[in-house]
């Protein structure tokens, strides 16, 4: 038994492994094991810590852009509401415009029939004026020029006193 290979290997193993637990192998196994489940461990709830900073990131600017598109169809509408005023202000503008321009040509139109009007009546007067003159100088005779005259003569001498 002590000439055989396999016994020398066994004894060899076992003194080996009783070495290694006199030196405290496995202490230093199991420190190391632990002080790598630290290292996870730690690493883990730095990841957990990263992850809720995200979400809590992600839900405020999810809430900044909820407030921003509701901001944006608020300026939309208020932008629309501004359009419909002006586009009443200005359609207001011009049936005022067009109203005064309607008052103002009617006027021009009935100045312009009141003063055709007037040229008319002034040039049938003055055509009558020459065609009663006419008439009267056809007519009027040297005899009744005289006692015409004489009538206006005693007419005048009456009138100015």
């Amino acid at each position: 038994m002590l000439e055989s290979t396999s016994f020398w290997v066994a004894v060899s193993f076992f003194l080996f492994i009783a070495l290694i637990v006199y030196y405290g192998a496995p202490k230093l196994i199991a420190k190391a094991l632990d002080d790598r489940a630290d290292a996870i461990r730690t690493e883990l709830d730095e990841a957990r810590r990263l992850r809720e900073e995200a979400q809590t990131l992600l839900a405020e600017y999810q809430r900044k852009q909820r407030d921003a598109e509701t901001e944006a169809q608020g300026i939309v509408a208020q932008a629309k509401h501004e359009a419909e005023l002006l586009a009443n202000e200005a359609r207001d503008k011009l049936k005022e415009t067009l109203e005064r321009r309607t008052r103002l040509a009617e006027d021009k139109i009935v100045q312009a029939e009141a003063q055709a009007l007037k040229d008319v009546r002034n040039h049938a007067a003055e055509v009558a004026v020459a065609a009663a003159g006419q008439l009267i100088a056809d007519g009027l005779t040297k005899d009744k020029s005289a006692s015409l005259i004489d009538d206006s003569i005693k007419g005048i001498s009456s009138k100015l006193n």
